[in-house]
């Protein structure tokens, strides 16, 4: 940014939005940040966005210039219910507010799995489909959350981040360590080339909103990564080894793994279990098929990644061991 901005941040007590907080507030800028938990922190309301309507929010110490709009039902596994209220409803809230406000300009935070199909995909634009089809709810409901920042009377861009990694990770890494500590990760075997894909350091996702948020000549869908696409499986197992775990030796077919993940995934939902299954179609699909995107304009308007992947997977894990 090139000048201080008054930023509200949805979902500032989660991993994306919190460092996405840390860095504005760094910067110079002023901010309030609404989230769902509880936070004794300055400048911090605490709001279920999806539980309440335009009426019950609360009253903002100043009108916002950008509204960045991270908060979400991002969890791999939940009640269909969860991401309708958590991703739609809520976006729809904020479209409301933002609108009462007096339309600042609103960044929404999507997801790259809009876009995603069962199998390799490589070379994703911002003009690839979205739709019919999903690969789970979380990515239907992002794509309906979308549709309704569309329809905003005001300055709108949507950002759809690839596999957000670093310090403060809840979604990627988290579940892969847990796994490894009870001995649970496999390697999947069953493709004839590794999988590769694309992610994004946290501080280069958090560092490219903020642009968004300032530059009001920018607008549309911008898919975000570190233009650098990795070997997912040979990344994984780097981490775990450098965490101190040992590298798994079983090996486990891209078939059996996903038709046993389709298996529990389907018992979680019939049986109503507590918390989410120990693997799912999709947490299989980020490990065995490739998806790669085309960061032209991402790179053309915003600039490359300031963090390198090897940078931030050397944060990450220096992190990590201070929370082992």
């Amino acid at each position: 940014m090139t000048h201080p901005v008054r930023l509200l941040v949805t979902g500032a007590s989660g991993f994306v939005g919190g460092r996405l907080w840390e860095r504005a507030t760094a910067a110079g800028h002023e901010v309030v940040g609404i989230g769902r938990r509880r936070l004794d922190r300055p400048g911090y309301l605490s709001v279920d966005l999806g539980r309440v309507s335009p009426a019950q929010l609360p009253d903002l110490p100043w009108q916002p210039d950008a509204v960045i709009h991270c908060a979400a039902r991002a969890t791999p596994y939940a009640p269909r219910r969860e991401y309708v209220r958590d991703n739609e409803l809520a976006t729809r809230t904020v479209v409301d507010w933002c609108t009462r406000l007096g339309r600042p300009r609103l960044v929404h935070v999507s997801s790259s799995s809009v876009l995603y199909r069962d199998g390799d995909q490589l070379d994703l634009t911002e003009d690839s489909p979205v739709g019919p089809d999903f690969a789970n709810d979380y990515a239907r409901t992002k794509a309906g959350s979308e549709r309704i920042v569309r329809t905003y009377g005001g300055s709108w861009v949507i950002a759809r981040p690839r596999a957000v990694f670093g310090p403060g990770d809840t979604v990627l890494f988290p579940r892969i360590i847990a796994a490894a500590k009870a001995e649970r990760v496999p390697r999947l075997t069953g493709r004839e080339t590794p999988a590769v894909g694309d992610l994004i350091y946290v501080d280069n996702l958090a560092d490219y909103l903020l642009q968004l948020a300032s530059r009001p000549d920018l607008g549309g869908v911008y898919n975000l990564t570190n233009a650098e696409p990795v070997e997912i499986q040979a990344m994984l197992l780097d981490v775990i080894t450098q965490l101190g775990f040992d590298p798994p030796t079983r090996e486990v077919s891209l078939t059996t793994a996903m038709r046993a993940a389709s298996v529990l995934e389907r018992a979680w939902r019939v049986l109503r279990l507590p918390g989410e299954p120990p693997i799912t179609p999709y947490g299989v699909g980020v490990l065995s098929w490739s998806k790669t995107f085309v960061p032209d304009k991402m790179l053309r308007d915003l600039g490359a990644p300031a963090v390198s992947v090897a940078q931030g997977v050397e944060e990450f894990v220096a992190w990590q061991r201070e929370h082992l």
